[in-house]
């Protein structure tokens, strides 16, 4: 198994989120990649630094125009100053505009742009955000490269994460769609790829990308969203659109569900991955369904990450496994052993 990181990946270091109406301590800390970096290390498992690889392969989940401003923000930030006002330690919009957004911003204010393409108050833009949101893509790639060239299964330690990034707009402490941009790597030799993602939070971004396609099958297990981020998306009776309708899946879980609830929940997702019959398979592994999880609304305990590894083996295709969420530094380490050790038994 081969697993890529790079370095550069730290360098994002929110300072802010907004949260019930608070400004909160943020929770996406680059202690998070330390952590999992020490059981990779534990395991035996080398990383490796991706290559640089620009941005070709986000281009091809992702709009030029959103990526144009994910890039230059911060600095047209530092410029933005209006009313006597000094612009923020960090890129937040105070302005969302209402109904559809098609195309590209209208305005070319970055004030207008911040509230066109950043979806919430979680996706604080720093002075090194977009080097460490492209190093993640690119971990990303490197993965389904590798797994294209020689099968088998290969890691993305991505971070920031990406499942809730949308083709133009990011949300959710993510910026880039990296489970997207593997599956659309994978996509380049593969005719039909499947996602399954176990985050807490349903991948709305990687739904959207997909939603209308029949060539990538899109899974998700993840708490019931009538009641937890992101609220609008992942109901069951969302099951895909035009060419893609019934390859979407969603399996929300009941709040405080455990370990027998997601148990049930995989064999519906294995079930459909099987009748769907991809060459590839994409995981987006989040961590925060985790009982102790500062933000989990789920109880899962070590066994259930153990589980998935299992399950994910069984189907026996070539993997990219993508980390998403979890937020319990002290326990996204064994998080991640206990699905290794499924995966690889």
């Amino acid at each position: 198994m081969q697993a890529f990181f790079s370095d550069d990946q730290l360098l994002h270091d929110p300072q802010q989120y907004m949260r019930l109406g608070r400004i909160c301590k943020p929770t996406d800390l680059p202690t998070r990649a330390e952590a999992l970096m020490g059981t990779l290390a534990t395991r035996g498992i080398t990383v490796s630094a991706p290559p640089e690889a620009g941005r070709a392969a986000l281009e091809l989940v992702h709009s030029t125009d959103y990526l144009d401003y994910l890039q230059t923000a911060y600095a047209r930030w530092q410029d933005a100053g209006a009313f006597g006002l000094q612009p923020g330690i960090e890129v937040l919009p105070n302005l969302s505009p209402h109904g559809q957004r098609l195309g590209p911003c209208p305005s070319p204010s970055v004030v207008a742009q911040t509230g066109w393409y950043i979806g919430d108050l979680s996706c604080p833009i720093g002075p090194n955000t977009w080097r460490s949101v492209l190093r993640s893509a690119h971990a990303a790639q490197a993965a389904a490269e590798t797994v294209r060239a020689d099968g088998g299964v290969a890691y993305a330690l991505c971070r920031p994460s990406g499942h809730h990034a949308q083709h133009a707009r990011a949300g959710g402490f993510c910026y880039v769609n990296n489970s997207a941009i593997a599956a659309a790597t994978l996509r380049q030799s593969h005719a039909r790829v499947a996602v399954l993602d176990i985050d807490a939070h349903h991948g709305d971004g990687t739904q959207q990308i997909f939603y209308d396609r029949a060539d990538v099958l899109t899974v998700s297990t993840h708490a019931d969203p009538a009641g937890y981020y992101p609220w609008y998306t992942g109901y069951a009776h969302e099951r895909g659109a035009s060419d893609g309708e019934g390859f979407n899946l969603n399996l929300p879980l009941p709040h405080g569900s455990g370990n027998a609830a997601f148990a049930q929940a995989l064999d519906q997702a294995m079930a459909a991955i099987e009748r769907f019959q991809p060459q590839a398979l994409v995981m987006p592994l989040g961590f925060d369904t985790y009982k102790d999880d500062p933000i989990s609304v789920l109880k899962f305990d070590m066994e259930a990450f153990r589980l998935a590894g299992a399950r994910v083996r069984a189907l026996g295709l070539p993997t990219v496994v993508v980390q998403e969420g979890g937020y319990m530094v002290e326990a996204i380490g064994a998080a991640l052993d206990a699905f290794l050790e499924g995966l690889q038994a």
